[in-house]
């Protein structure tokens, strides 16, 4: 498969309505096939070259700011406390579900869409990506996006999220081949492993604070994974706190994105 052939096929950003992002249109109803094939085939922003090429754990700025991203694989645990927040300080986030989360739990994606938060790909089952081929990685992208979208409504941001974080070269530029920069994190609040993993709030946030720089990148998770607790959406707050005060700013991950040729 030949490398970094041209970015043709990207997806349209996603549900927007924070920072001046107009709301995506809706999917109509197509067949399976054709919804899969617009995975690589619409035109839409996408991700400039400095976001290409390796994965991406700090945005290229110098300001002050920093994103908030939230990973959803597991239960809706947490997902409306953490939307509640957003809203109320009026921030942007990144959100990055499985497709078997979309699948399974519709109404949570949709209401991210509809919150106007981008949502990106975290691959359709959460496998290692280095244990794939190249073509079972396309297959596990684009699995993912049509289920984000028939969930969302709305085209997923041309974001991939590894699962585990476990990237390689191959893998990277094949996620980008198909038109989507490798999105992962400055750090991890951890805050996914509970206090049966050990972690408190004071934790998560504590590891969140030490990433702080120009264009850091915070991963969070929504979903206890059965530990009746969501620590990230505890963490938020605390966290948005601890940034303003350092005199950072929220921003979203779709001001990183540039038109498609040919569009204004």
């Amino acid at each position: 498969m030949e490398r970094r052939r041209a970015l043709a096929g990207l997806l349209c950003a996603g549900a927007a309505g924070l920072g001046g992002f107009a709301p995506s249109s809706p999917v109509a109803a197509a067949p399976a096939s054709a919804r899969t094939a617009r995975a690589t085939a619409a035109a839409g922003p996408r991700p400039p070259a400095s976001l290409l090429g390796d994965e991406i754990r700090r945005l290229p700025t110098s300001r002050k700011v920093l994103a908030l991203t939230f990973n959803a694989a597991w239960d809706v645990d947490g997902i409306d406390t953490v939307l509640a927040e957003l809203r109320r300080r009026k921030l942007p986030a990144t959100f990055f579900p499985t497709g078997e989360f979309a699948e399974a739990r519709p109404a949570a994606v949709r209401s991210i869409a509809d919150a106007g938060h981008g949502l990106g790909n975290h691959s359709y089952s959460h496998p290692y990506f280095d244990d794939l081929s190249t073509a079972e990685r396309a297959d596990e992208v684009r699995a993912a996006d049509e289920a984000i979208r028939t969930a969302a409504g709305t085209e997923p941001l041309p974001f991939f999220r590894f699962p585990y974080s476990s990237t390689t070269p191959d893998a990277i530029a094949d996620v980008n081949d198909l038109g989507y920069a490798a999105i992962e994190f400055s750090a991890d609040t951890n805050g996914y492993l509970g206090p049966q993993g050990g972690m408190t709030v004071d934790k998560a946030v504590e590891r969140a604070v030490d990433a702080f720089a120009p264009g850091a990148i915070i991963q969070m998770h929504v979903g206890s994974n059965g530990a009746d607790v969501v620590l990230d959406a505890e963490a938020l707050p605390l966290i948005v706190d601890a940034a303003v005060a350092d005199g950072y700013e929220v921003i979203d991950l779709r001001q990183f994105l540039v038109a498609a040729p040919g569009t204004r």
